[in-house]
């Protein structure tokens, strides 16, 4: 065999495959990456001159973090295996958390349906026609009961993909592992709880910025107290990836909400170190995998400088940033659904060689329908393959040095930066949210996409090129169109069953704290325990507090 870099013989057959340098738009040879940075076709030394590793690389565990928040990291075990799962009543989420467990997932985590991501019981007018929908239903701690019936709150690390109503389903969550006789100081897991990016990208926001943020701080506070190892917040730069945020601006949006967490919690009197161990962030992972490599890394590098230099944090954990990652939802194509799950296995394996700290492969038919039992468990397999039959859990950061990934490293962190100062010249997260610029950006950076596919010069396999003239018939998961019925059957005989005065009162104090500076989570989980549904519960505050009106895009 020869060596292909010495062999001077050339290859006389044509490549049959196009040159998607050239599709690009970029120029023969040279491509342009997700966030508009080009690629050469070569890379050497010359990339990194005056590249320094012990400031751009350090150690793997220790400042600037570029390399990983541990010192082992997969060397040790392999990252949390989290699949998101929810749909449906309560009892039938729980089945599929139970054959999760028992496939092997090392850490739940529940979607749950729009009316409880918006603060609305399954029989209000607005929830018609999506109870049970993208996720679970739950309206009070009767279903957070049924959700995790035989479940071990004590043994597992649960996730709640949940915003404007984070601090109601972390009480219910609370309660029921009280009932099980969990003690409450020893639960782990993570709430997502931002808001922020709610107002940017993904729109299940309830309350506006201000006391939203007043909430946040309220549940930092609580949780330090109360849920010490539980992470409070998981600041979010998926959901804006999926609504067409570059990588650049993923980080730089992501990284923006965070330091006006931060800012928020400094504000109400914490001190740093006492809340910043508990912040995690949570990402995408696309196909383009040397970006993606690049973004984490960078990711981490900002963030540990910030909490460093700007708040004075002297704790290493407080500058570590930690993040779960998912798979990238909006790549996945309903033709030909197969062509995902090479789609999936490409985008775990750049969060994985990213350094993720826990990870949630999407499943093959999620562009189709809500996942079926199959193809979940072939998205979890997807994880076990990358953790046990490949060699990447072997070295820690293998791609540490490479000249492509550390000048793209350098390259997306300028990026972010860049994109993060013209925030901070708008008054910060929330003065930019005001203005609508991020969400104005990320809605540019979609357009362009679409165009792109449109025209087949971003090709998309199975879309617009190497297309089947006829797909392969689907047979979807379907719900029990019964579901709303018989959720507000459950709500009436909770109402009924329940002590009212004993829920009345105790709304009447959470609404009396909403209205002072008193921490609101206090009287919310008194108003839960007396079997307060999710709805009223948010009611109590909108009265008080407001709804949102979002403003145009700048």
């Amino acid at each position: 065999m020869t060596d292909p870099t010495t062999d001077p013989t050339p290859d006389p057959t044509p490549d049959p495959v196009p040159d998607p340098a050239r599709e690009s738009g970029a120029g023969r040879g040279v491509r342009l990456t997700e966030s508009g940075l080009p690629v050469e076709p070569v890379y050497g030394p010359g990339a990194l001159a005056g590249w320094d590793p012990a400031e751009k690389l350090g150690e793997p565990g220790a400042y600037p973090f570029t390399r990983g928040v541990h010192p082992t990291m997969y060397t040790g075990r392999p990252w949390t295996m989290r699949q998101y799962a929810g749909f449906g009543t309560a009892a039938e989420s729980n089945a599929r958390y139970r054959r999760l467990i028992a496939h092997g997932t090392t850490g739940l985590s529940v979607a749950f349906d729009l009316p409880t991501q918006m603060g609305y019981d399954s029989d209000a007018p607005l929830a018609r026609g999506e109870v049970g929908r993208v996720g679970v239903a739950i309206d009070s701690i009767d279903d957070m009961r049924v959700l995790f019936d035989g479940i071990p709150l004590g043994e597992v690390s649960t996730s709640m993909t949940i915003n404007a109503p984070a601090a109601v389903l972390l009480l219910l969550y609370q309660l029921v592992a009280e009932e099980q006789g969990v003690p409450v100081r020893e639960l782990t897991g993570t709430v997502q709880n931002d808001v922020l990016k709610e107002y940017i990208a993904r729109g299940t926001y309830i309350f506006p910025p201000e006391p939203s943020l007043r909430l946040v701080a309220d549940l930092f506070r609580y949780c330090r107290a109360e849920i010490p190892r539980w992470n409070t917040i998981s600041i979010s730069g998926y959901h804006m990836a999926e609504a067409g945020a570059t990588p650049a601006q993923e980080i730089a949006f992501t990284l923006a909400d965070g330091i006006a967490y931060v800012r928020t919690a400094l504000a109400a009197g914490m001190e740093v170190d006492d809340f910043a161990p508990r912040l995690s962030f949570f990402f995408v992972a696309r196909t383009t995998l040397l970006e993606e490599v690049a973004k984490f890394r960078a990711a981490r590098r900002i963030w540990a400088r910030i909490m460093r230099e700007e708040f004075g944090a002297k704790n290493p954990r407080s500058l570590m940033l930690r993040f779960h990652t998912q798979t990238a939802g909006v790549q996945l194509t309903a033709q030909q659904p197969e062509t995902n799950l090479v789609r999936v296995a490409v985008q775990g394996l750049a969060a994985v060689l990213g350094g993720t700290q826990s990870l949630h492969t999407n499943s093959y038919d999620e562009a189709l329908a809500l996942p079926s039992d199959k193809a979940a468990r072939l998205a979890l397999r997807t994880q076990q393959v990358l953790a046990y039959e490949t060699d990447v859990t072997a070295t820690v950061d293998p791609f540490a040095g490479s000249y492509a990934v550390e000048r793209l490293t350098d390259g997306v962190e300028a990026a972010a930066l860049a994109l993060m100062t013209r925030i901070e010249d708008m008054g910060g997260a929330v003065g930019a949210i005001e203005r609508g610029f991020q969400k104005g950006e990320i809605e540019r950076a979609a357009y362009a996409v679409a165009r792109q596919t449109e025209s087949g010069e971003r090709v998309v396999v199975g879309v617009n090129r190497y297309t089947l003239d006829e797909e392969e018939p689907y047979t979807p998961l379907r719900l029990d169109p019964e579901i709303e019925t018989r959720q507000a059957a459950r709500l009436a005989r909770l109402r009924a069953e329940r002590d009212g005065t004993a829920v009345r009162t105790a709304l009447t104090e959470l609404r009396e704290a909403a209205a002072g500076t008193a921490n609101v989570l206090h009287p919310m989980r008194t108003a839960l325990r007396a079997r307060a549904t999710v709805g009223e519960v948010c009611d109590a505050l909108r009265e008080v507090w407001g709804t949102y009106v979002p403003v145009d895009a700048y």
